[in-house]
């Protein structure tokens, strides 16, 4: 009976313990307004979950030293100047003019250095033996040969001026030799080799040629048939160029052809034809030789371009890499400011959570990062919070209690999409049962020094 006494002493004791501030008092979140602040509790779900993340935020940017490379800061790095790079020949001209020479006036050959000559005479006795050099030089087929000088060596005469005249007058002159040095002049004149006067055709025919100009007249579509002809296969920007005098001439290929009348365009001695395609062929030259200087200076370059480069990144590098451990220390040591929200309740470790750089942190991210989870034993799953003081300063001191109910584990699903905001504070309230437990964890000792009083008293 007396032990049944002390056993509901004991109770009446607990109970009025329970009733009381005595004992530990877990912490809660409680909707309304007290003298702390004023709470509204709204549940975290797919739709209000939009809701809470219009609250504007910009997260923090790294310092621009995360951002940049070795590779350069931004400005170009000076180069050696090279050769400026070749211009494209243009191949596709716009129109061909039609350019033609004057017309050549009609004269008589002259005679010119370099020709051969032949003398012919009756075959007489007095006369064979008083001109035998002269036949033996027309049997042999050698004739006389004008020297640089422009004469003529006849044997038993000596040095004749010819160069510069016509056949006629070359016989005038020759006759008046003859007579001064007393030998009969029965003669003939002829010219066996025409060397004097050419005309030279290149570029785009068969076989690129020099054409003696003779005693009748050589005319365009001569030459180019001693050439071999024009092998051109686009017609239409290809032309036949004539160089006469310093000056250029030019005939479009389809104006020759559709107008047989410039075939006969008469040429003269010293002319130069050249049959030019759509490319030029100087372009082209000068082209390609920029082009291989620009190259040998390019390699010439390559070198030292990257030594220079590779210094230029190691010094890059290392500043770079010392602006960043200098971040990394004040970050360390606090003297950089950052944003932060608290994690509290039954996680496996209450902490502060920094939010990252540059991009949105969740509620999932804080609560599985460096709180390391929820105490499921203790925490109520139920009521996990986030608890969000009011930006807008007509609201001082009103919170929003963000719920969010993971008794179905897919609501964490949710809770991923759920951006935090600075000073947010998670909160994850602990079991009835846990509460419960604390209590009695706490009173069991006050109780036993009451029973062994008692006990003591008796």
């Amino acid at each position: 009976m007396r032990h049944l006494t002390k056993l509901c002493g004991l109770g009446l004791i607990f109970i009025a313990f329970a009733g009381c501030d005595v004992v530990l008092r877990s912490p809660q979140v409680t909707a309304g307004v007290d003298d702390a602040a004023k709470v509204r509790v709204r549940p975290i779900t797919a739709e209000t979950v939009m809701q809470a993340n219009l609250t504007p935020y910009t997260p923090r940017a790294l310092p621009q030293a995360f951002s940049m490379t070795a590779g350069g800061s931004g400005q170009a790095r000076s180069i050696p100047n090279l050769p400026e790079a070749p211009a494209l020949p243009e191949t596709r001209p716009d129109s061909l003019q039609l350019r033609l020479p004057p017309a050549a006036t009609p004269e008589p050959y002259r005679i010119g250095i370099s020709d051969v000559i032949l003398l012919s005479t009756p075959q007489t006795g007095s006369t064979i033996e008083e001109l035998s050099g002269l036949l033996a030089a027309e049997n042999s087929r050698q004739g006389y040969t004008v020297q640089n000088g422009g004469t003529i060596n006849v044997p038993n005469i000596g040095r004749v001026q010819i160069a510069g005249l016509t056949i006629s007058e070359a016989e005038d002159v020759l006759f008046q030799a003859l007579l001064e040095n007393q030998i009969d002049p029965t003669f003939s004149l002829e010219i066996a080799e025409f060397n004097s006067q050419k005309v030279s055709v290149g570029g785009a025919v068969g076989k690129p040629t020099v054409i003696p100009v003779k005693l009748t007249p050589v005319y365009l579509d001569e030459a180019l048939a001693a050439a071999g002809g024009i092998t051109v296969e686009d017609q239409d920007y290809a032309s036949v160029r004539l160089f006469r005098d310093g000056e250029l001439y030019q005939i479009p290929l389809r104006e020759l052809y559709s107008d047989r009348g410039l075939y006969r365009t008469r040429l003269v001695d010293g002319d130069a034809i050249f049959v030019d395609t759509e490319y030029d062929l100087r372009q082209a030259q000068d082209f390609f030789e920029q082009s291989i200087r620009r190259t040998t200076a390019e390699q010439q370059l390559v070198e030292t371009a990257l030594t220079k480069l590779s210094t230029q990144v190691s010094i890059r590098r290392a500043e770079l890499e010392e602006r960043r451990a200098n971040f990394e220390a004040r970050q360390e040591y606090g003297a950089e400011k950052r944003d932060y929200a608290y994690v509290t309740g039954e996680v496996r470790r209450q902490t502060r959570f920094a939010l990252p750089y540059e991009q949105s942190a969740s509620l999932t991210d804080a609560l599985f990062d460096q709180a390391g989870g929820i105490e499921f034993k203790e925490g109520d799953v139920s009521q996990i919070y986030v608890l969000r003081a009011a930006s807008d300063p007509r609201e001082f001191g009103a919170i929003t209690a963000w719920n969010l109910d993971a008794r179905n584990a897919a609501a964490l699903a949710v809770g991923a999409s759920f951006e935090l905001r600075p000073n947010d504070i998670i909160f994850v309230a602990s079991q009835p049962i846990t509460r419960w437990n604390r209590t009695i964890s706490q009173l069991l000792p006050t109780l036993s020094v009451i029973s062994t009083g008692a006990t003591l008293s008796e």
